[in-house]
């Protein structure tokens, strides 16, 4: 099992890679047969390939992150934060809760996104 250290150190690494790096980044952070529900009642993303595609819709996009609050138990870590992309002359903004579990060698193994079309904001 990871140390909490390590778990911090990858959710900051996400939360960057969602901010500025590419959707292969983001999809290197997970483990190859990981899993991805975005938003929870969504249907799964299953490995490394499939994750890489559902982030490949960011790409176009300004994207910021700000993260909110983190807590970390056992192999697992839940937090808070904001993510801002801008398109044009859109603005989208959502606070959504990961949760997310590791491998050992802090590499997500699954993430869930607790969010709605209520928690989303434009502008």
């Amino acid at each position: 099992m990871p140390e909490p250290e390590q778990i911090r150190a990858a959710v900051h690494r996400y939360l960057d890679a969602v901010a500025t790096g590419t959707a292969a980044d983001i999809a290197a952070l997970y483990d190859e047969n990981a899993t991805l529900e975005d938003p929870v009642g969504s249907p799964s993303h299953t490995g490394r390939a499939a994750i890489e595609k559902f982030y490949g819709s960011l790409e176009s996009a300004r994207r910021s992150t700000e993260l909110l609050s983190l807590r970390v138990s056992g192999d697992s870590a839940a937090f808070g934060f904001r993510v801002v992309t801008e398109t044009g002359d859109q603005t989208i903004t959502v606070e959504p809760i990961d949760v997310m579990t590791f491998d050992e060698n802090a590499r997500i193994t699954s993430m869930r996104a607790f969010w709605s079309a209520q928690d989303i904001s434009f502008g």
